[in-house]
């Protein structure tokens, strides 16, 4: 496994529309596992989100966050975030159409994000403690 790796020694894999995992903690101290979109952008994490559900209840009561984006195929390559969350309410369309966009093209992102408008907001996760793995040349090629 190659070890001491930056983002960008992964060639573009948070470029990707991956699902990300986003961990949270519920009120009684276990997790919560959501799968979201989210796009890696100046350092860290954007993660479109509606304001009323879950997730965004829970980081606002207990702001520690852990986001996971990996491949299950080789080289299997990931990257894992813990931190604190951030909120950012104002301009979210902006952020949440970029963000659809590379999940579904920007057609259907901006028919998509319009439904949405004043019921979302985008969760900022910044560093923290950042672990990034990959596995290329591991595995015997077939």
């Amino acid at each position: 496994m190659r070890k001491d790796l930056r983002v960008e020694d992964l060639d573009g894999f948070l470029d990707e529309p991956r699902l990300a995992i986003v961990a949270t903690l519920r009120a009684d101290g276990s997790v919560l596992l959501s799968p979201v979109w989210h796009e890696w952008r100046d350092g860290g994490f954007n993660v479109w989100v509606q304001a009323g559900n879950a997730k965004t209840r829970h980081l606002r009561r207990d702001p520690r966050v852990t986001i996971v984006v990996a491949e299950a195929d080789q080289p299997m390559r990931g990257v894992e975030l813990r931190g604190s969350a951030r909120f950012i309410e104002d301009d979210v369309t902006e952020t949440a159409q970029r963000i659809a966009a590379r999940y579904v093209g920007d057609e259907e992102a901006a028919a998509y994000v319009g439904t949405l408008r004043g019921t979302d907001v985008i969760v900022r996760i910044e560093p923290g403690a950042l672990r990034i793995w990959d596995y290329a040349g591991e595995f015997d090629a077939d």
